[in-house]
């Protein structure tokens, strides 16, 4: 299968916007490229979504060994697949979970974006860094963002004295670039003019970024073995599970829902800002994350949803809700009433909360049986009880905390899970519902 790595030397560098241009330009010559996101990130596979038509995967060492990673590689890729790094190329758990580890994982050429904005020759030293920093590591060129014209030859000439391809640039137009926040770029439902500017960008990467070449590198891509995992089959009959699916609530690994249709779920989107009730006939509940806290005044005044979700809820049904789901389950967010089955109240902390990779056991009564979860948090809220039914543990150090409310059928907390890590858990969901179903019925 053919695939690439576009990586970059730190957060911020431009490789969400060379990945975006890359692929647009593969789809406007009439490719079917996949698209991939290394780490946790959910924006920016949102990104990839509206390039090429079709849901962007995560692949995330914390949550994945080396054959899960590689199954889902081959079970999604495309005429090219393009995955897009991580902070910096080497960044990651020490030396895990970083786009380096993937690239040799998986056996990925890599290219490494740098921006180039305040640097000549000093480019040099950067390239020369990453090229040496640790071996092997599958960088085979540099894309450079932000490169005057004028810099041109000496980024060529760099590459060359290095044995690096030189695989273009991408120049700075201000009426191109993406917004940020605080979880990065604002998210790709938000920018009315997205598609204008993703043209832009492609155009841009047929003058200036050497597509033909990244498609050649994608033949060096090494084929490595992998055997499906094993998923729990479930007997009876499985349930229909709503998910919450709007501009508050878009934060879902896709992988997650996959599993759980391969389980035989069906899955009813819908709107906690615009509808009035949950779907019918509905046997569970998934809040995923978001920015509900943007969406605070309109969610209060849909008062029909709130009250449908807490009768639910508080009747038994099981719910999974993370982050700003969680939040949503709170008794307010803001200034702004929110469901309440949750007693505490979601703000505004000012700076990041328990940003990273930790280890969450769940109790043995919760509706996912007690199993250690790998999970990930990152967030601007908090709220004023934070729940204590699991403990986790920081990748980064050890520390260990309690937090999030796990009974048998509820998960509400600030961690964010991915169920193909432990399929079991979400067996032990859609057990939750069954019961469910079978006691109204």
């Amino acid at each position: 299968m053919k695939r690439v790595m576009i990586a970059g030397v730190c957060s911020g560098c431009g490789k969400t916007t060379v990945t975006c241009a890359v692929l647009q330009a593969l789809v406007n010559r009439g490719l079917a490229p996949a698209a991939f996101k290394c780490g946790p990130d959910y924006v920016d596979p949102m990104f990839h979504s509206r390039v090429i038509g079709v849901p962007s995967r995560n692949l995330d060492g914390w949550f994945c060994d080396k054959n899960l990673i590689n199954y889902l590689l081959n079970k999604h890729g495309g005429e090219l697949s393009v995955i897009e790094g991580v902070m910096g190329f080497y960044d990651g758990v020490g030396e895990a979970a970083s786009s380096r580890a993937l690239a040799l994982d998986t056996g990925t050429p890599a290219v490494v974006v740098i921006d180039c904005k305040g640097m000549s020759l000093s480019l040099g030293a950067v390239m020369r860094g990453f090229l040496t920093f640790r071996e092997p590591n599958n960088i085979a060129g540099f894309i450079f963002n932000r490169l005057p014209e004028s810099l041109v030859p000496t980024a060529k000439a760099l590459c060359g004295e290095m044995g690096a391809a030189y695989l273009g640039r991408l120049p700075y137009k201000k009426d191109l670039s993406i917004e940020s926040r605080h979880l990065g770029l604002v998210t790709a439902g938000e920018i009315a003019d997205l598609k204008q500017k993703l043209n832009g960008l492609a155009a841009l990467a047929e003058e200036h970024i050497m597509i033909d070449e990244i498609l050649a590198l994608g033949d060096r891509a090494q084929s490595l073995p992998f055997s499906p995992p094993a998923v729990p089959q479930i007997s009876g009959k499985p349930p229909k599970i709503a998910v919450a699916r709007d501009r508050a609530f878009c934060f879902y690994y896709e992988d997650n829902l996959d599993l759980l249709r391969e389980m035989g779920c069906e899955l009813a989107e819908f709107s906690p800002l615009k509808d009035g009730s949950l779907p019918e006939g509905v046997s569970g509940l998934i809040l995923g994350g978001g920015y509900p806290e943007l969406y605070a005044e309109e969610l209060a005044a849909n008062a029909s949803m709130l009250a449908d979700i807490r009768r639910k809820i508080g009747g038994g049904l099981p719910a999974v809700a993370e982050c700003g789901g969680f939040m949503y389950l709170c008794k307010s967010i803001g200034k702004h009433n929110a469901v309440g089955v949750i007693d505490a109240a979601a703000y505004c902390a000012g700076g990041l909360r328990r940003f990273g990779y930790i280890s969450l056991r769940t109790p043995k009564d919760s509706l996912f049986g007690e199993l250690c979860l790998p999970a990930h948090e990152f967030h601007y809220w908090d709220v004023t009880a934070l729940g204590d039914d699991c403990e986790a543990v920081r990748a980064r150090g050890g520390a260990r905390y309690r937090c999030a409310y796990a009974g048998p059928s509820l998960y509400a907390g600030f961690p964010h899970l991915y169920l193909y890590s432990h399929p079991e858990a979400a067996a032990g969901f859609i057990s939750k519902c069954q019961e469910y179903e079978n006691a109204r019925t």
